[in-house]
């Protein structure tokens, strides 16, 4: 059978041309179409896709449309790379709240950012889940649009589709503890869990040892010295001297999150007031959150040069790199054949975890074979590590009724919840701004 792929949210042009390297890759026939309502984006994911193609001889095909209902009958696979509002939509949700004193590394997960973000994305998200139910109701249906847990909690709870979140997180996590350890990537096995963007690495081997205790002697090593951590504008995975609250985490809860300081942060508030981190900012000095968005802009300028230049394709785009892309064409590879791959996914909690709470999307091990890809039983963690995410979830339940619902008073709620505001009163005030600010993105 040969794939039928609808990719949504095409217009992410590094997502599309990665997608389209895995599948060159793979070397196996596909149709692949691309969806996005921004005509501008599109056009250049459709070049670049046709030069890879046309480079490469690859058997695929492309087709273009601005509307998904007209691509969706005959999919096999549907992958959502949606982001509501695009970079400009995002700035405002993490510029807005900064007003307060309120600052964020990313701002799309948690935080009054991720709570804006969800209000966008949610009614999108769950209008594509009824089409796919409608029109392609056996195709593998995956999300990598966040906020993840409330975006793939309110696609199960409005329309019961079977979507699966993925996202490279806890894989890029592994290569950077492999690398803390000194060890390669293919002897590394580990078991996490979690809720996206805060996934508790517990069991970590090496060549079948524990590693557990040679991290918690890294983690109390470096909770001893002052941070060497220093922004240099690269990936924040890549220094083996950065990330200094994940590892006091791992010292004092004895696992390792997902994924690392950029993200994690967000989730612990109360330590970081006015966005102080070891004597900088974060968001600004650290994790710019401007140097990101310059970064994605700067990275679509140059591949809307690349798509409409008469030049050869540049060789680095027919090679394997990774990103968000790099799970989900192994995933749709092993279901056809039945291979057993184990893959970290976000799936709806139906007793394979036992610590969190029932229906709650759970980021933890899967399998994928004929069957699709279903959770693996997790191990319960301790309280600790239980307390950790026990508002989080019921969060993310209240900001899944927020956009729902269209109800301010829940945004409240969530925004109360999330724990980045100083007082109910401020969380009103910023509900109304956040709302404001993004006004003719929100169906409300």
């Amino acid at each position: 059978m040969d794939e039928r792929i609808v990719l949504i949210g095409a217009g992410s042009a590094v997502f599309t041309a990665g997608l389209i390297a895995d599948l060159i890759r793979l070397g196996k026939p596909a149709d692949v179409a691309l969806v996005d309502p921004n005509p501008g984006a599109l056009h250049v994911a459709l070049r670049l896709a046709q030069k890879m193609i046309a480079a490469s001889a690859a058997p695929l095909t492309l087709h273009v449309a601005p509307d998904r209902r007209t691509v969706l009958p005959g999919a096999t696979a549907v992958i959502c790379t949606v982001g509501v509002g695009g970079r400009r939509a995002w700035e405002q949700d993490v510029f807005v709240p900064r007003r307060y004193g309120i600052y964020a590394p990313v701002g799309d997960t948690v935080g009054p950012g991720g709570s804006s973000r969800a209000l966008r994305m949610i009614p999108a998200m769950v209008d594509i889940a009824r089409d796919v139910l409608d029109l392609a109701p056996d195709a593998l249906f995956f999300n990598y649009g966040n906020p993840m847990a409330p975006v793939c909690r309110a696609i199960r709870k409005a329309t019961g589709a079977p979507v699966v979140g993925l996202c490279h997180g806890v894989m890029e996590t592994a290569r950077y503890l492999a690398r803390a350890l000194d060890a390669e990537m293919a002897d590394l096995r580990y078991e996490a869990t979690g809720i996206n963007h805060l996934t508790w690495f517990t069991h970590v081997t090496v060549n079948e040892e524990d590693a557990m205790p040679q991290l918690r002697a890294i983690a109390a090593a470096r909770s001893a010295e002052p941070p060497l951590y220093e922004p240099t504008g690269d990936s924040p995975y890549e220094s083996p001297e950065d990330n200094p609250f994940t590892w006091r985490l791992m010292h004092w809860f004895g696992a390792f999150p997902a994924v690392l300081d950029r993200h994690v942060t967000e989730f612990f508030p109360q330590f970081f007031r006015d966005g102080s981190y070891w004597h900088k900012r974060l968001g600004v000095d650290v994790f710019s959150f401007e140097g990101t968005i310059a970064g994605g802009d700067a990275t679509f300028a140059e591949m809307q040069a690349v798509a409409e230049s008469d030049d050869p394709l540049p060789p680095e785009y027919l090679m394997q790199f990774g990103g968000e892309h790099e799970q989900v064409m192994d995933i749709i590879h092993a279901v056809r054949t039945d291979a057993g791959l184990i893959v970290s996914a976000n799936l709806p909690n139906t007793g394979q975890a036992p610590t969190w709470p029932r229906d709650a999307v759970v980021e933890g091990p899967a399998r994928v074979d004929l069957h699709g890809i279903t959770a693996l039983p997790q191990q319960a963690m301790p309280a600790a590590l239980t307390g950790t995410l026990a508002t989080r979830y019921q969060w993310v339940e209240v900001i899944v009724e927020a956009a729902l619902e269209r109800s301010r008073d829940r945004f409240v709620q969530a925004l109360v919840l999330d724990g980045a505001v100083s007082s109910i009163d401020q969380a009103a005030a910023l509900a109304d701004d956040l709302l404001a600010a993004q006004a003719r993105y929100l169906q409300w």
